[in-house]
């Protein structure tokens, strides 16, 4: 789905987490904030900052060890309004997205575009 920005975003997390599937993780404490979204985790893999993980992507073995259950980058757009964006995944009110323009792919908050 084709996305326009209608509000600006910028990341605040410069260093995102990335995971690897199996990767073992430590999950936190769940994300509360006023923009609705649901079920992130601050999760923590060996070797890299804290960062938020949508519930999907983290699984559990018999035993209840955290793990990623998928491929999974953190990684926000900074966007501009009037920007066009290809977006690739929605996932607990973000759109994992590239810039129509070219450039490197990133999550946005599904608020901040609306759908073309």
């Amino acid at each position: 789905m084709d996305y326009e920005v209608i509000a600006e975003h910028r990341s605040e997390f410069p260093q995102p987490i990335t995971l690897v599937r199996g990767q073992a993780l430590v999950v936190g404490e769940r994300y509360e904030g006023p923009e609705g979204w649901e079920d992130w985790f601050l999760c923590e893999a060996e070797g890299q900052q804290p960062g938020f993980v949508p519930a999907p992507v983290i699984g559990r073995t018999a035993q209840g060890d955290a793990f990623a259950a998928e491929d999974y980058c953190a990684r926000e757009l900074d966007v501009d309004v009037g920007q066009r964006l290809r977006g690739e995944r929605t996932l607990n009110g973000w759109a994992w997205c590239v810039p129509v323009e070219g450039g490197t792919a990133g999550w946005v908050p599904l608020e901040k575009v609306r759908a073309l």
